[in-house]
């Protein structure tokens, strides 16, 4: 099938995206386009309009900011896999990313994209919420911050409104001793993940100084299994309290569907949360 008419639009800036966005009502936007772009071709969206970023400057690329990485919306995956930046103080990132459907995919989509369509077995929303990122939205009254605590509000609806525009994350740094460790389960390489789990670990002086665990794939949103990280804070990196901890992951709420059911998610978890628990302990290295 191809798309339904629409008007296609191809601002220069981001305020010119945002006007646009308030003047049409049943606007989509166009970033790397590896979902919107099937959508459209199978009239899942049928759209009046649909608004370019492509051509918009100042809303892509990394930058250090010392105590975080501040990332423009429009960066692409492939982008985030090569950055030295990232590679060096969020390696989890593109750890998570080779997970991310086919290269092709990776060198199209981009990270707003992602965010703002907010599949929930989706790598990237997994990996922010388990660095409590910052997100930016510029609308006609100017920019605002979200937590991304406060992002998803319910099945791929995010918490930006209709005439505001992602423009950037910014993801804390993790300094010290700290480790990382990202394991997935799906039924292909490159399909979502029916689980994934992200951790990271600090370790000074053979305890565990902080932690965070996020899940995708099991519900509506991403996870942060906090009663696990507050369990782990002053305990040893071993293997019995990393099976201590993932057992949490096993009263958490999951969903059901065509392919697993709820309970299975829920056994899932509690493996890879165990396992990448144990991956962030192999590789502490004084960066996550």
């Amino acid at each position: 099938m191809k798309p339904a008419p629409f008007t296609y639009h191809d601002p220069t800036t981001a305020d010119e995206a945002v006007a646009l966005l308030a003047t049409h009502e049943d606007a989509k936007i166009l970033a790397g386009g590896q979902s919107l772009m099937p959508m459209l071709n199978m009239r899942f969206v049928v759209p009046d309009d649909v608004i370019d970023l492509n051509r918009i400057d100042g809303i892509a690329g990394i930058r250090d900011a010392g105590e975080s990485i501040e990332i423009g919306a429009m960066t692409r995956q492939r982008d985030l896999m090569r950055d030295d930046v990232i590679a060096t103080k969020a390696p989890i990132i593109p750890a998570a990313l080779h997970w991310v459907g086919h290269f092709q995919t990776r060198n199209r989509g981009t990270i707003g994209g992602s965010l703002c369509h907010l599949d929930p077995a989706a790598e990237l929303p997994c990996l922010m919420a388990l660095y409590d990122a910052e997100l930016t939205v510029q609308g006609p009254d100017g920019a605002r911050k979200i937590p991304f605590a406060e992002w998803p509000l319910a099945y791929m609806i995010p918490s930006i409104g209709p005439d505001e525009l992602l423009t950037g994350v910014s993801v804390p740094h993790w300094g010290g001793n700290t480790g990382h460790g990202f394991v997935e389960f799906s039924r292909r390489h490159g399909d979502f993940a029916i689980v994934a789990a992200a951790a990271l670990l600090t370790v000074d002086a053979g305890k565990i100084t902080r932690a965070a665990i996020s899940i995708g794939g099991a519900d509506v949103r991403p996870i942060r299994l906090t009663e696990a990280e507050t369990a782990l804070v002053g305990a040893t990196p071993d293997a019995g309290t990393f099976k201590a901890a993932a057992e949490i992951a096993r009263g958490i709420e999951a969903m059901s569907d065509a392919y697993v059911s709820s309970a299975y998610r829920q056994r899932l978890a509690a493996t890879l949360v165990e396992r990448a628990l144990a991956a962030a302990a192999s590789n502490l290295n004084g960066s996550a």
